[in-house]
């Protein structure tokens, strides 16, 4: 049965992958200025006003995840930050040449991309992947959850339109066609000639099991330190800002913040100021068995704003009119699901004596789930947040900023613009920067004779002699 299955799925994948080889062809003489109006083209079918509100809509409706006003921001903030790295980046012929050492790069298309897109960000993942594809002359075959089938659908609609006004193939950008299962997809993947993956890791294991070249990125788990140096009431503003943000679909947002005993009172003050409410062990009692009915993550209840989770909780008073949800936890592990990733505004508060016992519980909690991904840090010492770097398996150490808008770039920080964040090996990804246009690329080195510089050998292993003789 297997094998039947297989051989449908490659009769369904195989005329796009003919289709986008010979679209990708057409395209592959294109300088940097046809290359640059494909961008601008995939970049307008998302960030016009009427369209992005549009796919906004149908996300919200198609997926039951997250909110329109949030979705609508990040399709244009993302989309609009992008266009920013990717304005004068060179990704076509000679990009860089560097006449001391004789070498010169020229970058090549990296071929068919096949992008695996979460439920999450049925339209801003996609329109990433494809502005990134595209700007490396690739042709590109979103392969959509099945829940944002129907946002891609009219992404690429908006997406064909805009290629047609540049008398550009269509077959640049395809998807897999409803309905999408893990035996088109994963026909697809074997297909391409590179596998960019965003969303569960069941989608990221298969990613990289399937023979093709891949990107995948890791577990969103992420923990916040507010330190005592912190200014406990902006970042309770931040906190909640990226707690909320479209019902903490991202997997960048805050699922636990620890606090060090000194600035516990005034930032549990603050946050409740900021619309978190803290709930007792009964109320926390039942939005656990809400959560996690089955002792997995409940779908219905995933990316709903607090009241309604409140209210799926059977909580009452102040929960119904909560911005964000706080329990207690001191544990970590299976067994106590708070302190793992919850995709929704939920927020797990932890209690530390000091810094170190903040990071000792912040590597506790990686060691359940999150590894790779990132921490933030409120504080005004640069020292700790070195330290954070240097110690903690994190890609990303994000000081006094609303951690799910900045980890993926911002135009307040220096992180290139992304939707998918690598997680090095902590991860088992492969990367671990954020996903840009260079991944997307194939670079060719020339490397010419220059004049020839032997170093002495006593020179280079001086150190060691000198600590162990020779």
């Amino acid at each position: 049965m297997t094998g039947t299955l297989d051989q449908e799925a490659a009769a369904i994948v195989e005329p796009l992958l003919v289709r986008a080889r010979r679209a990708q062809r057409a395209i592959d003489g294109y300088g940097q200025a046809e290359t640059d109006l494909l961008v601008a083209a995939a970049a307008w079918a998302i960030m016009e006003p009427g369209r992005n509100r549009a796919l906004a809509e149908r996300a919200v409706a198609d997926t039951g995840l997250g909110n329109v006003a949030d979705k609508i921001t990040k399709n244009h903030r993302k989309t609009l930050g992008l266009l920013r790295d990717l304005k004068d980046a060179r990704s076509v012929g000679i990009i860089a040449e560097d006449w001391v050492r004789g070498l010169t790069e020229i970058a090549r298309p990296v071929g068919v991309v096949a992008a695996i897109t979460p439920s999450t960000n049925p339209a801003a993942t996609p329109a990433n992947k494809i502005i990134n594809a595209l700007k490396g002359r690739n042709a590109v075959i979103v392969a959509p959850s099945p829940k944002g089938w129907g946002t891609c659908r009219m992404l690429l609609d908006f997406v064909h339109a805009e290629l047609a006004r540049l008398g550009a193939p269509a077959d640049l950008v395809q998807m897999l066609p409803a309905p999408v299962t893990k035996s088109t997809t994963q026909a697809l993947m074997r297909g391409a000639d590179l596998v960019v993956a965003t969303g569960s890791q069941a989608n990221i294991r298969a990613a990289y099991a399937s023979g093709t070249p891949a990107f995948g990125v890791g577990a969103g788990n992420v923990a916040s330190i507010v330190d005592e140096t912190a200014d406990c009431d902006a970042a309770a503003a931040r906190i909640a800002r990226s707690k909320a943000f479209d019902n903490a679909t991202s997997c960048s947002s805050e699922n636990s913040v620890v606090i060090v005993e000194p600035v516990r009172a005034a930032m549990m003050k603050a946050l409740a100021e900021q619309g978190g409410v803290m709930l007792d062990p009964l109320e926390r009692t039942r939005l656990q068995a809400a959560l996690w009915p089955d002792g997995k993550l409940a779908p219905a209840l995933t990316a709903k704003d607090a009241p309604t989770i409140a209210r799926a909780a059977g909580l009452g008073g102040a929960a119904l009119g909560a911005r964000f949800l706080m329990v207690e936890e001191a544990r970590m592990g299976r067994d106590h699901p708070f302190s793992g990733e919850k995709l929704s505004p939920v927020l797990a508060v932890y209690r530390a004596h000091d810094f170190d016992h903040a990071q000792q519980i912040v590597a506790a909690i990686y060691a359940y789930q999150g590894a790779g991904h990132s921490v933030g840090l409120h504080s005004q010492s640069d020292e700790r947040a070195i330290e954070l770097g240097l110690h903690l398996p994190v890609s990303r150490v994000i000081v006094n900023q609303a951690h799910c808008i900045a980890t993926g770039g911002s135009f307040d920080n220096g992180l290139p613009f992304s939707l998918s964040m690598g997680c090095g090996t902590w991860g088992r990804n492969s990367f671990s920067d954020n996903l840009t246009y260079r991944n997307f690329l194939n670079i060719t080195r020339i490397a010419r004779p220059i004049a020839e510089t032997v170093p002495v050998a006593d020179d280079l292993l001086a150190a060691y002699f000198a600590r162990v003789g020779r």
